[in-house]
């Protein structure tokens, strides 16, 4: 998250958190929002740097890290489904 502090990053990844759990009508608590919301934060900059998209700001770090965190609940719900499959 480009431009923003600590607590602002904080912030931000507990709201990305919670907006991808409501996207993806999963149902996780504020701890796992934030971790959620954190680690899509960076799977978004990383998928936005590689596609050279620029982002800044209290926004455009909300925007990416949203999207990083709603890519990783689709991705994580994909392995445990199919985990699910096999058993």
């Amino acid at each position: 998250m480009s431009g923003v502090g600590l607590i602002m990053a904080i912030i931000i990844g507990i709201l990305a958190g919670w907006i991808a759990e409501k996207v993806m009508r999963r149902n996780h608590g504020i701890l796992m929002n934030l971790v959620v919301g954190v680690v899509g934060a960076f799977l978004g900059s990383f998928i936005a740097g590689m596609l050279d998209i620029e982002f800044g700001g209290i926004l455009g770090s909300l925007l990416v890290a949203t999207a990083g965190a709603i890519l990783l609940l689709f991705l994580l719900g994909l392995f445990t489904s199919r985990r699910r499959a096999l058993h």
